[in-house]
Order: C-alpha cells, then sequence, then structure tokens
C-alpha cells in the first residue's frame, strides 16, 4: 500500500492557495529575491510554514524547518511544498535543496520552476539525486498561477533582463488626470490611495519624470501601508533640472536621477547632490539632429534590472507615459477611475496623434475591481510575458 500523500488529499490538509498569501507576507521584504512560501507536512500530521525573508536571510524552506525543529518535530518523512523550485546555490545563503535532503524530507511538491540561471532545474535535479520524489505542478495549477502572478517582476528579470513595468494612473471616467490648471488632488478617493501604496511597497522601485517632481514634489514612498523595505526612487530628469530641496530627495529610500546632460557642465551639480545621497546615473539616448539629448529608456530598465529591481512602478505625467507607452516598455497598466467627469485636461498618456486604429496599444483586461468609490483596472500588454513553462524539469 502506498501511503504517500496525494495532491488532492493535500489540498484537503489545507487550502494550498493559502500558501500565496503566505508568499504575499514576502512583499517589501525580501526584494530582490521571489516571494515563496513552505508548507511542512509531518507523518504525525504536523503543519509547519515558513516565507522568505530580507535579502541574506533564511528562504521559505529554511524558516518552515526552523519552525519544526523549534518544536522538536521530526521531519524525516515529511512532504514539502514549495511556490518555487528550491535554490541549489550557494548565495548569501546555503542551497534550500540541502536543507531540505538533510531534513530527511520524503517528497516535494514544486509549484513553479525557478528560472534564475544559478537554478534552473538543479535543485528539482539534486532533490531528485538524492531519492526525494519531486513533482512539479501543472502550468495551468491554480497554486502555479498565483506563485506567477507574485513573482512576476522576478520572473521578468530572470527571463528578460528587464523588470515587470506597471505603469499607474488615477482619472476621471472620461479619461482626465488633472485639469487644465493642472490641479489633481484628488481625483480618487483615499481607499484608491490606500491601494495605490500597496502597489508601490511590490516594486523594487518608483520612476517619475522631472516633471512631476517640479510641478508636484511628491515624496513617491509607501507611507500608507506598512513596509519592511522602501522601493528605490527613480527619476528621469535629462537636464539635470532637480531642485537641491525636492521632497523625493529626502529619506526614507534611495533616490537615483538618470540623466543625459554633459557631466562636465553640471560637475557642481552633480557633487551638491552626491552630498546629499543621490546617485546621478549618465543614461543617454541616440541624438536626434536638431533636438536636445534625452535619456534612452531602454538603457534605464536594463541598468534598473541589472540593479536587481524586479517590478517598476510608474507614477509620471502625461509625457514620460506617452514615451513609455510609445517605445513598447510599459507591461502592465494599473489605472485607478473616478466616478466623476471633469472635461477637458490632462490626459492618461501622450501617444498621439494617431492616423489609425492599427496605430493604437492594443491591450486585455486583467481586472476590474471597486476600490471603495472608485474602479481599479488592470490591463496588460497580451503575450508580452507569460513567464517560464514550469513543465520544463
Amino acid at each position: 500500500m502506498n501511503d504517500t500523500p496525494t495532491l488532492s488529499s493535500l489540498g484537503e490538509l489545507g487550502d494550498l492557495l493559502a500558501l500565496d498569501a503566505l508568499a504575499a507576507q514576502a512583499t517589501g521584504l525580501s526584494e530582490p529575491n521571489p516571494r515563496v512560501a513552505c508548507r511542512l507536512l509531518l507523518a504525525d500530521g504536523r503543519v509547519f510554514e515558513g516565507h522568505t525573508q530580507q535579502a541574506g536571510g533564511p528562504h521559505a524552506e529554511v524558516m518552515a524547518l526552523r519552525a519544526a525543529q523549534a518544536a522538536g518535530a521530526d521531519t524525516q518523512g515529511a512532504t514539502a511544498i514549495v511556490t518555487l523550485e528550491p535554490c541549489s546555490h550557494h548565495g548569501r545563503t546555503p542551497p534550500c535543496c540541502d536543507a531540505l535532503i538533510a531534513a530527511g524530507v520524503a517528497r516535494v511538491i514544486v509549484a513553479l520552476a525557478d528560472p534564475n540561471p544559478l537554478v534552473g532545474g538543479q535543485g528539482i535535479a539534486r532533490l531528485r539525486a538524492a531519492g526525494i520524489a519531486v513533482e512539479l505542478l501543472p502550468t495551468e495549477h491554480p497554486l502555479a498561477v498565483a506563485s506567477r502572478e507574485r513573482n512576476i517582476g522576478f520572473l521578468s528579470r530572470m527571463v528578460r533582463g528587464l523588470p515587470w513595468v506597471r505603469m499607474k494612473m488615477a482619472a476621471s471616467l472620461d479619461g482626465t488626470t488633472a485639469l487644465a490648471n493642472g490641479a489633481s488632488q484628488w481625483i480618487t478617493a483615499e481607499a484608491a490611495r490606500r491601494d495605490g501604496h500597496g502597489w508601490r511597497k511590490r516594486a523594487g522601485a518608483i520612476l517619475t519624470g522631472i516633471g512631476t517632481v517640479l510641478e508636484d514634489d511628491p515624496r513617491l514612498d509607501v507611507r500608507l501601508v506598512e513596509t519592511a523595505h522602501q522601493p528605490l526612487r527613480v527619476v528621469v530628469d535629462s537636464r539635470l533640472e532637480i531642485a537641491l530641496d525636492a521632497r523625493i530627495i529626502a529619506p526614507p529610500g534611495e533616490l537615483l536621477v538618470y540623466t543625459a546632460c554633459d557631466p562636465e557642465a553640471t560637475r557642481d551639480k552633480r557633487a551638491a547632490l552626491a552630498e546629499r545621497g543621490v546617485t546621478v546615473i549618465d543614461c543617454p539616448g541616440p541624438l536626434r539632429p536638431g533636438s536636445q539629448a534625452k535619456v534612452d529608456l531602454p538603457g534605464l530598465l536594463q541598468d534598473l534590472a541589472r540593479r536587481g529591481v524586479n517590478e517598476l512602478h510608474v507614477e509620471a505625467g502625461h509625457k514620460l507615459n506617452g514615451s513609455l507607452l510609445r517605445e513598447g516598455l510599459v507591461d502592465e497598466l494599473l489605472l485607478y477611475l473616478a466616478p466623476r467627469l471633469l472635461g477637458p485636461g490632462m490626459g492618461l498618456a501622450n501617444i498621439g496623434p494617431l492616423t489609425e486604429l492599427a496605430q493604437g496599444t492594443e491591450l486585455e483586461f486583467v481586472e476590474a475591481t471597486p476600490v471603495g468609490r472608485d474602479l481599479r483596472v488592470r490591463a496588460r500588454v497580451p503575450g508580452r510575458f507569460d513567464g517560464p513553462d514550469s513543465t520544463q524539469h
């Protein structure tokens, strides 16, 4: 008789999707590492869980094993369910697959393969080589789908070498983001603003343009929800016009300013910014005849990925929004619509004028959810990034 639990019976011990909720607790904590949860099912019926801690801290598997060990539990013959393939390399911490092997687990269920080149199936291979039964969930399994969504930025960075770019906008029902005189606070209500800070928390970096900094003087930090880690703040500032007393420079969090101006001509300004803890990065794009140098936006994204940014949250004006959209750099729109009509004013993004409907940016809706009195709409570029094939190993 085979006493190994089946996947259906494992689900009866607790909602498997609750593991995604546990992984969510690593949001704003584990960056740039993925958000992972682990559940240990012991032979005596006890259950222990853990999620990834801060970078350099223990991963989900180790947290679950420590919880079991603290309770004096025997992990021999246990089943582990993990939302991402256990790591197999020595980074800031030892390999998690070795910890599971040492603990004597008999079976590991993996929701999603890890496309990190340092892992890439090696974690699963090492577990199997140690005699542990490993099951990789089908791509369409709800826990696999949830884990991909939870870690879409990490997967994007590993597979594409780019962060997942999510552009947040707030507008009236007729698409106005600000009145003609610039007034925009507040189009949406407090619940939507708090929800927006939750999406800021997900991000490794928050990006805006110098126009927004000069006009609105935002902080662009996470304030309305609790977080253990403040995202990087990033400003696109081609001519290095940022004021030395801009609120975005002040703590908490670090500030990166990407520019295209002459380093020698702005030497004093750069030194003053450096004294305030600001990192200025030269990132000029191709210079077109008769035009001023602009920041190379694709190069900026590549640089942020090299710095470990998984999700990039954009809160900018219609000009930078339009530039990002025209260059095909936006993966997802996060739009809050208020139930009011404001008439002429600033639009969502300066992407026109177009002469044919086919020139528009095609999107597909992901969700439409009421948030207080407002409506949150998410839409993505279809087929932009579907994540790794979790059946590959």
